[in-house]
């Protein structure tokens, strides 16, 4: 199918979605405790980005899990948060001549090949980096619900379209998946506007802090914005929130990386709807004990 007709097709299958009913909660006067999202996974205690992560946040009780979503040279989604595999793998020993080894200039294969858990610890020696489909597979497998980054876009001509198409194929474009499971987001406004002009049922995030006085642009095609917590003051969430999104309803704020007690307690204190942390537990009991 051409490539304009996908997207119209996605259009008129999506355009009637809606969001969650939080922001419903809000306008009742009701505090809602802010959801806590497990950061790449329970990042503090197994691989980032990886199923092995995704497995810990499941084990810990956690539904939300957040991932970061890049593209092999050969054209495979792969779920790694760095444009880098240095960090992660060990790229370096096993293609020594291949610096500066971006995920961009290896193919899917080459990936799979690389160690992506011994970096972490010896218990996670082995683990490797997960497709897309793979790693929404297990999330779908663990009931999970996810906040999906789509990471460098700029590197990745096309890439909106292709991660919605994966998505689409795994199940995940539904009523049921949009209606409180899924939400897609990046730090380039392009990326998420381009997100929304092909698929205005999913739920759509902006990460960063644009001023007050711009939001009702990024109203146009983002329901949340995602600012770092350092950022963030509860008159700054009062004026996202007076905002609409593009579905009629009040702009939310999930704010990250918060991975203390005092920062949680803090930031939930400003009205925030959600917390994005690597230590998703200890930021449970914190709001627990509030």
């Amino acid at each position: 199918m051409h490539a304009r007709a996908v997207a119209a097709t996605t259009t008129a299958l999506l355009g009637a979605l809606v969001l969650p009913p939080a922001a419903e909660v809000r306008a009742a006067g009701v505090q809602e405790r802010p959801l806590v999202v497990a950061h790449r996974g329970a990042d503090a205690y197994a691989p980032e980005n990886t199923l092995a992560s995704i497995d810990k946040a499941a084990a810990l009780g956690f539904r939300w899990v957040e991932n970061d979503v890049q593209r092999t040279k050969d054209g495979e989604l792969v779920v790694l948060h760095d444009d880098s595999l240095r960090r992660t793998t060990n790229v370096e020993e096993v293609f020594p001549g291949r610096s500066p080894w971006q995920v961009k200039d290896f193919t899917a294969a080459e990936i799979a090949r690389l160690d992506a858990g011994s970096w972490f610890s010896p218990a996670y020696a082995g683990t490797r980096v997960p497709t897309l489909a793979q790693y929404m597979r297990r999330v779908e497998h663990n009931h999970e619900k996810l906040l999906l980054e789509v990471k460098n876009p700029e590197l990745y001509p096309g890439i909106e379209r292709q991660t919605l198409k994966l998505l689409g194929d795994e199940g995940w474009l539904d009523r049921r998946h949009l209606a409180d499971r899924l939400i897609v987001q990046s730090f380039s406004a392009d990326s998420v506007r381009t997100v929304h002009g092909l698929a205005p049922g999913v739920t759509t995030a902006f990460l960063g802090r644009p001023d007050p006085a711009d939001l009702p642009r990024y109203a146009g095609f983002a329901d949340l914005v995602n600012p770092s917590y350092g950022t963030l003051s509860a008159d700054y969430v009062s004026r996202v929130h007076a905002v609409a999104g593009p579905h009629g309803r009040p702009m939310r704020v999930f704010a990250w990386t918060v991975d203390d007690a005092a920062r949680a307690r803090t930031v939930a204190g400003y009205g925030v709807d959600g917390i994005i942390t690597d230590k998703p537990d200890v930021v449970r009991e914190a709001l627990n004990a509030a």
